[in-house]
């Protein structure tokens, strides 16, 4: 399941006789873990461990650069081990040189004491960085990281987290996609090629370009009011696509006002403008509208609205407060 912190939740269990694991199964079954219900029970061997260990690679957006992250203290949180013990994490740069260990001998041996414990680490690392750079990765990490008694390690547990912007090139990855780990509005949105996160505010947002996107919510934040989502409709002037961003904010059962906030550079006024009318055809959308439109053939999308008895507006403050204080009306 798409959900980490499973053994706290009580979604790992031992079992010693078949009808002990039987219960477990049954009794997992029936849970939800952090809001996902449990579909599936995987069974596996329980391993005895001598210890435990974290590796992880990641992406350090400071350094430009992918960092090797480990730890001997795995099997717990590791961003709470380096809250409160940051002196058991040890970071590495990964190394992309020819013929070069990806991290070098001598961290290995800090972090698993041994050479040849370090020498098994050392592969998993390289193949670890084979998978990140391959699949486009942004993390990849094992943990626990498990040294069984017979001094062996073991992948018991690993997550990965792909770049959602790299999938068009890994159909294969694409397919596994699990609608789970997204709600209705974003599965929806990409198959509209809309970017849209769901929030649990009152005012539905749609808006042109990611960074006017988050400043209009700012705005709405900053005047008192609540945004319900976060809406880009990108560059794209197409009617067609408007239409399915205004059916992905109808759909959303907090919305009391809709704040359209286009500056077209790109995205021309006119277009955003008959996508708006056509919404309002086959929609019927009822609830108040506050539409800011300006940049190319602004005057004439204006003009387009205001024969159909919408009113916009041209200045993004005026027309995010005024949406802010029909949400604070509407009952």
């Amino acid at each position: 399941m798409l959900s980490g912190g499973r053994g706290k939740a009580g979604g790992v269990k031992f079992a010693a006789t078949p009808e002990e694991a039987g219960r477990a199964a049954r009794g997992m079954l029936a849970m939800r873990i952090n809001g996902f219900p449990v579909k599936q029970v995987l069974v596996a061997e329980r391993l005895k461990a001598e210890g435990e260990f974290y590796v992880g690679l990641t992406i350090d957006r400071a350094s430009r650069s992918v960092q090797c992250v480990m730890s001997a203290a795995g099997g717990v949180d590791i961003e709470e081990t380096s809250k409160s013990a940051p002196e058991k994490i040890v970071t590495a740069p990964v190394s992309l040189a020819p013929r070069a260990p990806v991290v070098g001998e001598g961290v290995l041996m800090r972090v698993f004491g041994k050479k040849e414990i370090a020498t098994m680490a050392a592969d998993a690392v390289a193949a670890l960085s084979r998978l990140l750079y391959e699949k486009d990765c942004s993390l990849v990490e094992v943990n626990p990281y498990i040294l069984t008694r017979d001094n062996k390690l073991v992948a018991a547990d690993a997550k990965i987290i792909i770049d959602d912007n790299a999938l068009y090139k890994h159909p294969d990855l694409e397919a596994l996609r699990n609608s789970e780990e997204y709600g209705e509005g974003e599965m929806a949105a990409q198959r509209a090629g809309l970017s849209y996160v769901g929030l649990d505010g009152d005012i539905g947002c749609m808006v042109n370009g990611a960074g006017l996107a988050m400043a209009t919510m700012d705005l709405i934040k900053l005047f008192g009011g609540r945004p319900a989502n976060f809406l880009d409709v990108g560059g794209s002037s197409n009617p067609q696509k408007i239409l399915a961003a205004f059916e992905l904010l109808l759909a959303g059962k907090t919305v009391k006002v809709i704040c359209v906030n286009i500056f077209g550079g790109i995205t021309r006024c006119d277009d955003i403008a008959q996508g708006i009318l056509l919404a309002k055809r086959q929609l019927g959308i009822g609830l108040p509208l506050v539409v800011r439109l300006t940049g190319t053939n602004g005057e004439k999308g204006r003009a387009m609205l205001a024969d159909a008895a919408i009113h916009t507006q041209t200045d993004m403050v005026a027309a995010v407060k005024k949406a802010v204080e029909l949400a604070g009306a509407a009952p």
